[in-house]
């Protein structure tokens, strides 16, 4: 299934569950029409940084969108594989796509430069909520312990 939103209404990043254990969501809306994608943190993060890369190209963005929060949970229409991010220098536009994992379905979206910095900031807020890192090795410190390898099973971090 291919879904393409050349003027979305809305454009909607957030996360279900706790910390350590936190689905990522991504969600377009175009009228009636809502996708739902399920991504991985670190693809979302990438999302981010190519978004910021690109905006600098395409110059600063007007105001941005205030509310970039998830509408109520519905299934999600598919798990995100590859996402590729292009620019319309014309239309001053990213173009946003995503690839399923299974590589059956594709979410096409053109963002404005004001939609794409909102999405930007809204996805490193998310990504910076999540679990501290360990000082030492960089892997997540979870609420239960760390065993860090950098301690070779020794006493763990101080959080």
């Amino acid at each position: 299934m291919n879904y393409e939103f050349s003027n979305p209404d809305k454009i909607m990043v957030g996360v279900r569950g706790e910390v350590g254990n936190r689905l990522f969501l991504f969600q377009v809306r175009e009228g009636r029409r809502l996708v739902i994608v399920k991504c991985e943190k670190i693809q979302l993060a990438a999302l981010a940084e190519w978004i910021r890369q690109v905006l600098d190209e395409l110059g600063r963005p007007g105001q941005l969108p205030d509310d970039l929060s998830l509408e109520p949970e519905y299934e999600c229409d598919f798990d995100a594989g590859e996402i590729a991010v292009s620019i319309d220098q014309d239309a001053a536009a990213i173009d946003v796509t995503v690839a399923s994992v299974d590589e059956e379905s594709t979410l096409e979206v053109r963002l404005t430069r004001e939609w794409a910095a909102g999405l930007a900031i809204a996805i490193v807020r998310l990504v910076e909520a999540g679990r501290p890192l360990c000082p030492l090795c960089g892997g997540p410190l979870d609420p239960k312990g760390h065993d860090c390898p950098r301690t070779n099973g020794h006493r763990a971090p101080i959080r």
